[in-house]
Parts: structure tokens; sequence; C-alpha cells
């Protein structure tokens, strides 16, 4: 079944349409994500149904996975993340391009799961910032492709001056993360 929708706000006319430079860059952007896996249990075997012929995350525009932080824009994180890992996580962050979304999958890196102890870290927000949420314990493969619908979403709508602004540096210090003014 193919779904109809309207058209992006623009000008149109008889034989032509024309829509702002924001409204094109956010459509390119959120149509081509390139996903870096960081999983590390559980939550990982669900992303990887996800990315299977049944559920086929690859019809969204994701289906070239980055194995390099330099080379992607999306990060997802799946599984439970120790104190030790949240490091080379931030690491990992620090090495991708802007802009850069993160989709935490899954309660381990959401909030630490059912591991409240002290090797674990209760929730990935603690080193690097997180646009969305993916709850479950693992999230079925639905849950994960609307998780990544709503990046999408993100990316389709942002400014493409949102993350020079104070706020967002603001942000950006709050997790010890440095930006690099050009």
């Amino acid at each position: 079944m193919v779904k109809i929708v309207d058209a992006p706000e623009g000008y149109e006319g008889q034989g032509f349409f024309a829509t702002s430079f924001d409204k094109v860059i956010g459509l390119a952007r959120a149509n081509s994500l390139w996903p870096l896996p960081f999983a590390t249990s559980c939550c990982g075997i669900e992303f990887m149904a996800t990315m299977g012929a049944t559920y086929d995350l690859a019809r969204f525009g994701s289906e070239r996975m980055s194995f390099s932080p330099r080379q992607s824009d999306l990060l997802i994180v799946a599984g439970t993340i120790s104190k030790k890992l949240g490091p080379v996580l931030k690491q990992v962050y620090d090495q991708m391009a802007e802009p850069k979304w993160v989709l935490s999958v899954g309660a381990c890196a959401s909030s630490g799961g059912i591991f409240d102890t002290y090797s674990v870290l209760q929730g990935i927000d603690h080193v690097i910032p997180v646009d969305v949420y993916v709850p479950g314990c693992p999230p079925r493969p639905e849950q994960i492709i609307e998780g990544v619908l709503k990046i999408q979403e993100l990316a389709k709508n942002e400014s493409l001056r949102r993350r020079d602004s104070p706020e967002y540096k603001k942000m950006l210090e709050s997790y010890n993360i440095e930006t690099v003014d050009k």
C-alpha cells in the first residue's frame, strides 16, 4: 500500500516548486542516515534482527552500516555499557562529524537496566547527549525502527544553524565535549 503525503511547505505554481534550503538539506539528511552500531549485549541481537530481511531497516534510508565514527552520523548504542567502556563511547561520539544523533536502545543503555551495580553506567546520558530513547529489555525491532524514524524527524526539522547556537554549545560543554569553531 502506497501512502501519499502532502508536499513540504514552499511556493508552488504551474510547473514549479520552491522551498527553503533548510528543508531540502533536512530531507536529504533524514533519508540518508549512516548508523554506527555500538552493540554490547542482547539489544545488539535485536538490532541485527532489525537489519534483517523481515524488518529491513534499509527501507528507511539506513542501509549502509558504518563501523567508522568519522563516516557515520547516527550512533546506535544498544546494550549494557560498563563504566570502563564509558570513555570509549565518549571518544567514539567525539570522533563523529557534525551533525550527529544518538539513539539509546534498551533499558541498559538508557538507565542501566537491571544492573544497578558499581560497574554499570546508569544511562549513557551521563557521558554523551542522547536524542531518542527506545525502551524495552530487549526492545522489539519495531521499536528500534520507530526510534530511527524519530531520529529522521529530528534530522528533517533541524535548522542548519541549531548546532552553532549558544544553547547547543552549552549542552555539549556540560558533557565535557569540546566544540571546534571554524
